[in-house]
């Protein structure tokens, strides 16, 4: 793996900014295509790649060895289409109306896990006069997505459609309900029910070259799920998926998203002084508070008020109080010499001793998703290293 890259400059005029290491991106992806093999790895890249920045990120990804992309939505699929990216790319979310026939044009695969969907995939076809290309999907126990109950009959109408001509199934997929928790009961049963599945479409005469399954945690942790193709979301941005059995170090992940503020406003305050809405922080001492200019509004949790961590200086400090919209103080301690401007790392890379998202999470009775995902457009994203 590449050194780590010094703290990206900081745009001018602006008090927050995310910063996104692309060599972590394309280092993370390489590490998952090693343990993948020898199924291809498919980057999730969804929710504009997580809050890092889809089309930097979707690159990266290539570079480390990604031969797949994933989106949730059709809109970031023609988003990364208009940018230029060749690359196969699944898309597994749209509302009826959604342009279908513009995925069809733009060589887009789409899910298909219902009778609906697959309706209004086989009409676009044959409004373009050619097959649309499709993933089927079903639940084999998550209750979300795909297929529960009505398989068999699926089956017979995907078979249907490609006689005629109007797709060409290259995959079929599922999603796990416990990956997270490996040795749960539903991960054998959902890996049974899946391989039960494909035996069905394969007797059907559709035999799509891509069968798979496996999420961030499958891909760490469960090397039986790997079929033909892996598709790790979490990982690919250095974070575990499985963190009460291994860090992101654990793994041969690093952390690529790094949030950085300016402290906006540096002030004494006396012993007894309470702090931000509701004084639910009061100081047991004379000392120094600092005003991070980061709240709700920029994705920092209000629920983090009094226990989400920051690094000043080299010191582990955590919120002093509530957390305002677009605010929070911290107790920077009676002997703090500092000023206004000074930089307060909110989020970064653990083995360099940085507050991380997952210790927001835990802060904030979450997930590290979303506190990586909740990153607010509004601080700018300064994408460093990789391939841009």
């Amino acid at each position: 793996m590449t050194t780590v890259p010094a703290p990206s400059p900081a745009p001018a005029g602006v008090s927050a900014w995310v910063s996104v290491d692309l060599d972590a991106v394309r280092d993370n992806v390489a590490e998952l295509v090693r343990r993948a093999a020898p199924a291809q790895v498919l980057a999730v890249v969804k929710g504009d790649a997580y809050g890092h920045g889809l089309v930097p990120v979707a690159r990266a990804a290539l570079a480390g060895g990604a031969t797949w992309l994933g989106v949730a939505q059709l809109a970031e699929a023609l988003e990364l289409r208009a940018a230029g990216v060749t690359a196969p790319l699944l898309s597994w979310i749209f509302p009826p109306g959604a342009d279908v026939a513009g995925a069809v044009d733009a060589d887009i695969e789409v899910t298909v896990g219902s009778a609906w969907t697959l309706d209004a995939v086989v009409a676009a076809a044959r409004e373009r006069g050619r097959p649309a290309r499709v993933q089927v999907k079903v639940d084999t126990g998550l209750g979300r997505g795909g297929i529960l109950t009505d398989w068999p009959e699926m089956v017979e109408r995907v078979a249907g459609a490609r006689a005629e001509g109007a797709v060409e199934v290259t995959g079929v997929w599922s999603h796990f309900a416990w990956a997270d928790a490996p040795q749960h009961p539903t991960v054998r049963a959902q890996q049974v029910r899946f391989l039960e599945a494909c035996a069905e479409l394969e007797r059907a005469g559709v035999r799509p070259p891509l069968r798979h399954l496996a999420n961030s945690a499958a891909t760490l942790t469960n090397p039986a799920a790997h079929f033909d193709l892996v598709r790790p979301g979490l990982a690919v941005y250095g974070l575990s998926p499985v963190p009460d059995l291994g860090d992101s170090a654990h793994f041969g992940l690093r952390e690529a998203m790094r949030v950085t503020a300016r402290l906006t406003l540096v002030k004494r305050a006396r012993a007894g002084q309470g702090v931000s809405y509701g004084h639910e922080y009061v100081t047991e001492r004379d000392t120094v508070l600092g005003l991070v200019p980061m709240g709700y509004a920029d994705g920092i949790p209000r629920g983090a008020g009094q226990r989400g961590p920051v690094l000043v200086r080299g010191r582990r400090l955590r919120v002093a109080g509530r957390v305002c919209m677009d605010q929070f103080v911290v107790d920077l301690g009676p002997g703090y010499d500092g000023s206004a401007g000074d930089e307060v790392v909110v989020l970064g890379r653990g083995a360099d001793g940085e507050p991380t998202a997952e210790h927001w999470a835990e802060a904030a009775g979450t997930i590290s998703y979303e506190i990586v995902t909740r990153m607010a457009p509004r601080l700018p994203r300064v994408h460093v290293g990789g391939q841009r």
